[in-house]
């Protein structure tokens, strides 16, 4: 990737990593992308413990 092209996908194999600002956003991004879903499969699973127990 040549300095100032744009990135042609946001998949982890096609980013610039070598490129600070790159790796700064892409990082967190990726960061806050996998907390939300942790957050979001505990979530679900609370629920469906929940309605399971609540069930009987």
């Amino acid at each position: 990737m040549i300095h100032g092209e744009t990135v042609h996908s946001p998949l982890p194999m096609d980013l610039p990593w070598w490129m600070p600002d790159h790796f700064v956003f892409f990082g967190v991004l990726y960061i806050v992308l996998g907390v939300l879903g942790v957050a979001l499969t505990v979530t679900v699973l609370q629920s469906l413990r929940d309605a399971k127990k609540a069930g009987h």
